[in-house]
């Protein structure tokens, strides 16, 4: 990991095309503006994980699952 100092308004550049610049800082909030091209999606990382976590969960649960066959083998004899 990368690790830098910046001071308000300071940035850093990622490739060619992400801009990220401390806006300000208070109260030991730092607030951070990108300028990203309109095709790169940005999330929190929190936000990122919450999702992770809910497409994992709804892979591994496999009675859900079961209930959609039971459903749909009860639908063909009818």
């Amino acid at each position: 990991m990368l690790v830098l100092s910046r001071k308000e308004g300071e940035g850093i550049r990622l490739g060619d095309g992400i801009e990220i610049e401390v806006v300000s800082i208070s109260k030991g909030v730092v607030r951070l503006g990108i300028k990203a091209p309109k095709d790169v999606l940005i999330l929190r990382s929190e936000l990122a994980k919450a999702v992770e976590e809910t497409n994992k969960a709804a892979s591994t649960n496999v009675s859900d699952l079961s209930f959609l066959n039971l459903a749909t083998r009860l639908k063909q004899k009818s």
